[in-house]
């Protein structure tokens, strides 16, 4: 894995945890690629468009009251030149809270996530 690989996850994950601790459904809906793939087990969800994204996470927000900073561990599993895949755990009020795979590709420039899927 280069250098600036890992140098631009880090940066996209700390751009996707200030979107989620603002609570700007927005921001967080263009950092997701359309389509995209949110593989809940047993509830695939398609992503068809910003406005699912932003419609979702806006009415999620009650789940995170109270939250207003969290810890990462960001590990890249593999990268390829228009993809990468990381396993990120996250940590907030007091402890690991939530643990997800998300595959990210280039859109343009920037990194997107493409598939988002729940980690034991």
């Amino acid at each position: 894995m280069s250098t600036a690989t890992a140098d631009r996850v880090e940066e996209f994950f700390e751009r996707y945890a200030a979107a989620l601790l603002a609570r700007d459904a927005r921001a967080v809906a263009d950092l997701y690629a359309v389509p995209a793939l949110i593989l809940f087990p047993g509830n695939p969800v398609p992503v068809t468009s910003r406005s699912q994204t932003e419609q979702f996470f806006a009415a999620s927000w009650v789940q995170y009251e109270g939250v207003e900073s969290v810890r990462k561990r960001v590990r890249i599993l593999a990268e390829a030149p228009w993809s990468v895949w990381a396993d990120v755990a996250w940590s907030y009020g007091g402890g690991p809270r939530e643990r997800f795979c998300y595959q990210l590709v280039d859109d343009a420039g920037r990194l997107r996530i493409a598939v988002l899927t729940p980690l034991p």
